[in-house]
């Protein structure tokens, strides 16, 4: 980046809200103290030569990341952008065509195929789109910015971990401005704990290999407590009179409560009497959609800590397969 542009930019960032630029040392010797913490972390020399030589900050990173938009959808707004019907239609020929490698990773790991794919869909549109950013670049940026250092420093370090167990290569590990990677957009500390080599060929490849991709969704998910003999949850009818304050995820009761209070299927049929522990949820308000949620709903939530998200995948994964 030539100086100038650099200045300027580093004056603009400033002026933004959220405060000044953080960064109080040179991009080079910050890579100095990276390479220090990835070589004293086990990472060879080689790597860090490939990795880091001639790496400049990218101003669009960090533009992103001071300028994320905020705005509130509402559920309906939400649910419609990702349940279209192209999104349900790709979903229904992705499970088709990967039917092997899903009944693969439903053997292995005891997760529901269909909740495999909703994720691999709202993700990355079931490989659309996985991101096109340099993720050394972006993650080495905004560590050395201040805002958010120590996060993004220990993702660096753990990306680097990968490029040296030879998972893929560094022109090859291209993700999201935040450095989110792959089919499932694994953070790299993610791919460190929960990535998988289920083809066998010795890398844990999340950007070119499906089998290796959707084991590693179906980990992430069966490591967080998915029962594959339940589901996630389903939409209700609520009996006239009910209280919307009781529709709070943390205010769990038996099933079979829920139905003895009127709570009904959406189609009105009478709800399983069972004690799995549900709760109630009115996404959209007291006057739309309401749903039974079940532990699953709980456990998708760990991919994405969103009542909205979480529902999204439920109502995917029932269209898709």
């Amino acid at each position: 980046m030539p100086i100038t542009r650099r200045l300027a930019l580093t004056a603009a960032l400033a002026a933004l809200p959220g405060g000044a630029l953080a960064a109080t040392q040179s991009f080079d010797a910050f890579l100095d103290g990276v390479r220090r913490d990835a070589r004293a972390a086990g990472v060879s020399q080689a790597t860090l030569q490939r990795a880091l030589s001639g790496l400049r900050p990218i101003d669009r990173v960090l533009e992103l990341d001071r300028r994320q938009p905020e705005f509130t959808q509402t559920w309906e707004q939400y649910r419609d952008a990702r349940l279209s019907q192209a999104r349900i239609e790709g979903g229904r020929r992705a499970y088709v065509e990967n039917r092997a490698t899903l009944e693969a990773v439903q053997d292995r790991f005891k997760v529901t195929p269909r909740v495999v794919v909703a994720i691999w869909g709202l993700e990355t549109n079931y490989g659309g789109f996985t991101g096109n950013f340099n993720v050394i670049q972006s993650l080495a940026t905004l560590a050395w910015d201040g805002r958010r250092s120590a996060y993004f420093r220990n993702e660096l370090i753990a990306a680097l971990k990968i490029l040296d167990g030879g998972h893929v290569s560094a022109d090859r590990m291209r993700g999201s401005w935040a450095g989110a990677m792959g089919h499932p957009q694994f953070m790299p500390s993610n791919f460190d704990r929960l990535a998988v080599d289920l083809d066998g060929d010795g890398r844990r490849d999340i950007w070119d290999s499906r089998a290796d991709a959707l084991g590693s969704i179906a980990n992430y998910l069966a490591r967080s407590g998915w029962r594959e003999d339940q589901l996630w949850g389903r939409e209700v009818a609520l009996p006239a009179g009910f209280d919307p304050d009781e529709a709070r995820r943390d205010n769990t009761k038996p099933l079979r409560e829920w139905a003895r209070r009127g709570v009904r299927r959406s189609d009105g049929a009478p709800l399983p009497a069972l004690d799995l522990p549900t709760a109630i949820l009115l996404p959209g308000g007291a006057s739309g959609q309401a749903f039974a949620i079940y532990p699953n709903f709980n456990v998708i939530r760990r991919y994405n800590p969103s009542n909205f998200y979480a529902l999204a995948v439920g109502l995917l994964s029932d269209r898709v397969a």
